[in-house]
């Protein structure tokens, strides 16, 4: 086996956004493009000689085969061990916690999270530092610098590996290992909750749940953990066999993509439970009998009963939540005592705050829940921290959510999405919000008054570096808010997102419907942001 230099030309669209570069298949499946980008991501690296790399994707079309040039890479650049799951298979959440356990220098993660997979979808590639979490922004910088001058990459002259079969062999001189991709991350679930308790109230019938695993990643964790450990009846794991293109689905846990759960739930004979995963199984959505909480809430709801599971038993050193996740965990953080941080999206920037230690849950309003177990966010964590839940106070979803309203205040919460907008437009409203904002303070919309507009910016309290341009934050007088942001996880033109978030204290007017109850917000972020006028679109395009 020999290792061969390939000259190559530099790509100008290589730039890594919040989880990586994310591109439709076709755009990794040109010449050389794939290499450029894992090349870029070793020579931004130092001191990973001899030393251990973890790679694994969530399934979708291209993973089998770029993990064979990942591997092939990987030893022509000198790593010593790689560990890969079986098939190709790792969850973002799992590769976390296998990079962590194994103690290895990285990993690189193939997936475009809840985007949708296939031959004319998406795909990604990330890379995971020794931490189990996302590269830093220097990091990430720093690959996309060498990516714009690259001249030529080094792969190894070998056959495939078998990447289907458990077991160890040599790749030139690395050594690759095909591991079980649910071991590591189960036994870590078994450590933080009371199986036997669950397992308890599932045989009892106290509890009963239907998982969504949306053909993606998550099927084969969620079998192993809710039906084998846990004893769950067999079909508890519906859609759970991977599928490159996700059985033609969009891989988003949430009210319109997961809508065979949802049909379930709402429907006459609905178990007590529901809960759903992504693409690579780091998002999550859960709901009760007929009812939904929102990310924001639940992130709320599991910190204010942290303590009834034994991984918590001793308490939380701090809640972190992005800046668009509404304020309900800011609350229980309050009543704990305890910090809560405001961070940009994106969970790297949770990182160090768990390193730190000052922080032990965090959250992002786009489905993501997670703690310091490992450097992910983790769908299928935030369903077994519920199950547990459940399982220890014997009641509903909807009676421990609405009972947390009336301790803490209702945050009536959603997310408008209006995707794939022509970027210039997109960019255009942002620019036109940001014009607005010194003139804006004072101002009275209906009954509601701005108190002040700023672009959301934040100094990492760890290390000190700055991210700015966050998002733009209208705050009004009585708490009430709506966030402007452009999301970077998609591939096609740009995503608005915008936030709404309103305040309730008096549990008498904390039953309304949300849009209802936000209605007033709605319009005026229509009329602020010019939203139709600037980007054509009568309603957004999801809304949760």
């Amino acid at each position: 086996m020999t290792i061969r230099t390939i000259a190559t030309e530099p790509f100008d669209d290589q730039k890594p956004g919040t989880s990586g570069l994310r591109k439709k298949v076709k755009v990794f499946q040109r010449p050389h493009y794939l290499e450029n980008f894992v090349q870029s991501i070793f020579n931004a690296l130092e001191g990973f000689g001899g030393k251990t790399l973890v790679v694994g994707g969530d399934g979708r079309y291209l993973n089998r085969e770029a993990v064979q040039t990942i591997l092939k890479m990987a030893a022509a650049a000198g790593f010593g061990r790689a560990l890969v799951g079986q098939g190709g298979i790792l969850s973002t959440p799992a590769a976390s916690c296998v990079i962590r356990k194994h103690q290895a220098f990285g990993g690189i993660i193939l997936s475009a999270s809840h985007n949708p997979g296939g031959p004319d979808e998406d795909f990604g590639i990330k890379y995971n530092a020794a931490n189990g979490g996302p590269a830093p922004e220097k990091l990430t910088e720093a690959m996309f610098a060498i990516s714009r001058s690259l001249k030529e990459y080094r792969i190894l002259e070998a056959d495939d590996v078998d990447i289907d079969s458990l077991g160890g062999g040599m790749l030139g001189g690395m050594r690759v290992e095909i591991i079980d991709p649910v071991d590591d991350y189960a036994a870590l679930m078994e450590t933080l909750f009371d199986f036997g308790r669950i397992r308890d109230a599932l045989t009892s019938g106290a509890l009963s749940v239907r998982f969504d695993a949306m053909h993606a990643v998550t099927g084969p964790y969620a079998r192993e953990i809710l039906e084998n450990r846990l004893g769950a009846p067999a079909g508890t794991v519906m859609n759970g066999t991977p599928l490159p293109d996700f059985g033609g689905g969009h891989p988003d846990p949430n009210l319109v993509h997961a809508h065979d759960l949802v049909e379930i739930m709402r429907g006459p004979n609905a178990p007590t439970f529901g809960g759903a995963s992504d693409g690579d199984g780091d998002r999550n959505m859960v709901m009760g009998r007929d009812f939904f909480v929102t990310p924001s809430d639940s992130l709320a709801v599991l910190a204010a009963n942290a303590t009834l599971t034994p991984g918590y038993a001793d308490g939380l050193a701090g809640i972190a939540r992005s800046m668009p996740t509404s304020g309900a965990a800011d609350r229980v953080a309050a009543a704990l005592g305890i910090d809560c941080y405001e961070t940009p999206t994106g969970w790297k920037f949770f990182g160090n705050l768990l390193d730190a230690g000052r922080a032990t849950l965090c959250g992002e309003e786009s489905f993501g829940t997670g703690s310091a177990h490992v450097r992910e966010k983790d769908g299928l964590w935030a369903v077994l921290m519920w199950m547990n839940i459940l399982a220890v106070r014997q009641e509903t979803v909807a009676d421990i959510v609405t009972e947390h309203w009336r301790k803490y205040g209702r945050n009536y919460y959603s997310r408008h999405d209006y995707e794939a907008v022509d970027a210039d437009a997109a960019n255009g409203l942002m620019d036109h919000l940001r014009e607005l904002a010194p003139g804006l303070a004072g101002r009275v919309f209906g009954d509601y008054t701005i108190e002040t507009v700023d672009d959301f910016s934040y100094t990492d309290p760890v290390d000190g570096s700055v991210a700015t341009k966050q998002g733009i934050r209208v705050l009004f007088t009585d708490g009430s808010r709506v966030v402007f942001r452009l999301s970077g996880t998609g591939t096609q033109g740009a995503t608005l997102r915008v936030y709404l978030e309103r305040y309730e204290q008096d549990p008498a007017a904390q039953g309304q419907e949300t849009q209802a109850a936000l209605g007033q917000l709605i319009a005026i972020a229509g009329d602020l942001a010019e939203i139709k006028a600037r980007t054509g679109r009568d309603a957004p395009d999801v809304i949760t």
